[in-house]
């Protein structure tokens, strides 16, 4: 064992094996995906799959893109990007102006604040902005983090996936199951 590592508590060192023992069955399988994107007969078709393609929006904005990404981004080990960005979403969307500040300290802890278990890679500027904005918090007090995730997400992740085998998987695999459907349905 590594001397750095045997200074680590037992606990955190059966916390990583566990991790690493999870997440490696993802990376070690060519077709992998979320649950949500081989439910039965939901699954993404050629087009769909293709669309991704156009931009990143359209990405999100489906189910199963959005499924296949995280599914990208868990690989990688920066899901709590896509996390973020979607806490902010929801939080944005709370109508009652009581629960604002619980719910906007729940996102500070766990995605900015010092020692966050799922931190986000922001830079010093943007943490310094949402810190300040912590102390009146509204509907708008992630903005600049959210951006900043989003781009890095746009500009960085979403590029990445579009080249990675699990795309190209994805694609060839719908591709594979739109051709064998028609076939099926002249034998019925």
């Amino acid at each position: 064992m590594c001397k750095g590592l045997a200074s680590l508590p037992n606990s955190c060192l059966e916390r990583a094996k566990g991790l690493k023992a999870r997440l490696g069955s993802l990376l070690q399988k060519p077709d992998w995906s979320l649950p949500c994107c081989k439910i039965g007969k939901n699954r993404p078709t050629p087009e769909e799959c293709l669309r991704w393609k156009e931009s990143f929006e359209k990405l999100l904005s489906s189910k199963h893109g959005l499924c296949a990404f995280t599914a990208f981004l868990v690989s990688e080990f920066s899901e709590e990007n896509i996390a973020f960005y979607f806490a902010c979403e929801e939080y944005r969307s709370t109508k009652s102006a009581a629960k604002m500040p619980t719910k906007a300290q729940r996102i500070y802890d766990e995605f900015i604040g010092r020692d966050a278990p799922r931190e986000i890679n922001i830079d010093h500027e943007t943490h310094d902005i949402t810190k300040a904005n912590m102390l009146a918090p509204s509907s708008s007090c992630f903005d600049t983090a959210q951006h900043k995730i989003y781009m890095l997400m746009a500009k960085d992740c979403y590029p990445r996936f579009l080249r990675s085998p699990a795309y190209r998987e994805l694609v060839c695999q719908a591709s594979m199951k739109s051709t064998k459907q028609p076939r099926q349905e002249k034998t019925a």
